[in-house]
C-alpha cells in the first residue's frame, strides 16, 4: 500500500518471462504524458473507450502492416541481419523482448542497411513530443539488446504516419540509452510500490485525457 493506492502483484499488460516482469514499451509514452494513466488503466483496471485518434491510429497501423505483408518475403530474423549486411531491407511490426530491462513491444519499422539500423516509430503529424521520443528510445534499447552481437549503430527516428517523412532522427547513443534506462527503472519501481505515481499538472492534458471522468487527480 502506497499513499492509499493498492499495489497488486500483477498489472494489465505486464508479462512474465523466467519470473522477470516486462511492461509494454508504449508505457513510456504514457509515462511522459501522465504516468497516473498507467495506474488507472493497468493497475486499477479502469476501462474507458479509446479516443477517435486511437482508433484511427490502430487502423492506420493495421493498413500499413497488411500492405507490407503483401510485398514481404518471409525470412528469419537472423536471415534479415545477414542479408542486411549486403543490401538495405526493412521489417514492420518487429516483435522485441528485452529481459535485461524488462520491456517488450512491436516496432513499427526497422530499416536495416549495411551501415546502420534505423528504428522507426510512426506518429500522426510532425510535432516532436518528448513522449514520442521516450517511446522510440525504448524500442531502440530493446532492439539493441536483440542485436547485441552486431556492432552497427542504432538510430532513432519518428516518421509522419503514411508517408516517408522522417521528421526527427538522432543516433541512439550511450546518453540516450542511459536516459531511457532510468525512466524504465522508474516504471518498474512504480509497479512494485516503491515510488508513487505522479499525475500531470497540465490542465490541457487533463481536458484531453480519456480518463478525466474517472480520475481523482484532475487539475482543471
Amino acid at each position: 500500500m502506497l499513499n492509499g493506492l493498492p499495489q497488486p502483484k500483477k498489472a494489465l499488460g505486464v508479462i512474465q518471462i523466467n519470473e522477470r516482469p516486462l511492461f509494454p514499451v508504449s508505457w513510456l509514452y504514457k509515462q511522459e504524458y501522465c504516468e497516473y494513466q498507467i495506474y488507472l488503466e493497468n493497475i486499477a483496471g479502469i476501462k474507458v473507450k479509446p479516443t477517435k485518434q486511437m482508433v484511427a491510429g490502430k487502423q492506420a497501423h493495421e493498413n500499413l502492416y497488411q500492405g507490407f505483408k503483401k510485398e514481404a518475403v518471409p525470412v528469419s530474423f537472423d536471415g534479415m541481419l545477414l542479408e542486411s549486411k549486403k543490401v538495405q531491407i526493412f521489417s514492420r511490426e518487429l516483435s522485441v523482448k528485452d529481459l535485461g530491462h524488462g520491456i517488450y513491444g512491436f516496432i513499427d519499422e526497422v530499416l536495416m542497411t549495411p551501415e546502420t539500423f534505423v528504428v522507426i516509430d510512426d506518429k500522426p503529424g510532425t510535432k516532436t513530443y518528448l513522449s514520442s521520443i521516450n517511446q522510440v528510445f525504448g524500442y531502440c534499447l530493446a532492439f539493441q539488446s536483440v542485436v547485441a552481437q552486431d556492432n552497427r549503430p542504432v538510430v532513432a527516428a519518428l516518421r509522419e504516419r503514411g508517408t516517408d517523412n522522417m521528421y526527427w532522427r538522432v543516433p541512439f547513443d550511450l546518453e540516450a540509452a542511459g536516459y531511457i534506462t532510468a525512466l524504465i527503472e522508474r516504471i518498474h519501481l512504480l509497479l512494485v510500490g516503491e515510488l508513487e505515481f505522479n499525475s500531470s499538472d497540465n490542465p490541457n492534458k487533463c481536458r484531453a485525457c480519456r480518463f478525466r471522468e474517472r480520475c481523482d487527480r484532475l487539475c482543471l
